[in-house]
């Protein structure tokens, strides 16, 4: 039966989130009856404004930053790959309890496999980041059996301890480690950005060095945040990509989760790449 539900991205921003837009899509496209808003939580009360929420009638949410780890631990149970990421960027609220899910990652490797057509069986990945972003992606890169691996974070013992957690996670052959920023590498063929740098509007935190020739340069972020980390890969030779085309298929991800039903992904990505492209 299709149950109507009440669903929201709870963050702080989330003025700019195009989730919305993307489970109308979803919803318009599945035939599933669904409302979808935005949910504006203070820094200081995230756990209050969820509980206000699921108490109101509302069937689950979307969670961006900086709530993950918070979200990971509001849930009484979680997914496989919310456990290994312990953090959480979606929640349903079953009659039962609530269960968290981490959609990120399996986002991720499906828009750099699906939509940009990148092979991460065999390839040196750079990772920047150890947050609820980096997280989440982890487990499904190292799925998808990379060379090598790397995490750099700003704090080396935060990118450690998600390394250590994830190394049983590791395929044999794939070499997975921590380091500085300063220290991460040179000439990687992918390199993910989940810091919170274009957020922030900071610079680019690691050495163009990290760039190999025609490498793949990802940031998580879409929109004008993106733009000065996709300026600085194209301008040392890489492919820049933002995050959009890993919004859509995340959010695939969590309607599948909620729902029960998987929606395709493209046209919603292109419609919202147009959306973006004009404002």
């Amino acid at each position: 039966m299709n149950l109507p539900g009440r669903y929201v991205v709870a963050g702080n921003p989330v003025a700019h989130s195009q989730s919305p837009f993307i489970h109308a899509e979803f919803a318009r496209q599945t035939g599933e009856a669904l409302t979808y808003d935005r949910l504006l939580s203070p820094l200081d009360a995230f756990a209050a404004t969820v509980r206000d929420f699921a108490a109101g009638g509302g069937a689950g949410c979307n969670v961006t930053m900086p709530f993950k780890f918070d979200a990971f631990a509001l849930a009484g149970e979680h997914t496989p790959r919310a456990a290994l990421a312990q953090a959480c960027n979606v929640l349903r609220f079953d009659a039962g309890g609530w269960t968290g899910d981490n959609t990120d990652g399996a986002g991720l490797v499906a828009d750099l496999g699906n939509n940009a057509g990148i092979r991460l069986q065999g390839a040196r990945v750079l990772l920047v980041g150890a947050g609820g972003g980096a997280a989440g992606a982890l487990g499904p890169l190292l799925a998808a059996r990379p060379a090598e691996l790397v995490v750099a974070n700003r704090t080396v013992e935060r990118a450690a301890a998600l390394v250590a957690r994830h190394a049983p996670a590791a395929a044999a052959g794939t070499v997975l480690r921590a380091c500085s920023l300063e220290d991460a590498g040179r000439a990687f063929d992918i390199v993910v950005n989940a810091s919170a740098s274009s957020v922030a509007g900071a610079a680019v935190p690691v050495a163009a060095a990290v760039l190999r020739p025609g490498a793949l340069a990802l940031d998580m972020m879409y929109g004008a945040p993106a733009e000065p980390f996709l300026a600085w890969a194209r301008s040392h030779g890489a492919v820049g990509r933002d995050g959009l085309g890993m919004l859509v298929e995340q959010a695939a991800e969590a309607f599948f989760f909620w729902r029960g039903v998987r929606p395709l992904t493209a046209d919603v990505l292109a419609a919202l790449r147009r959306r973006v492209d004009a404002r």
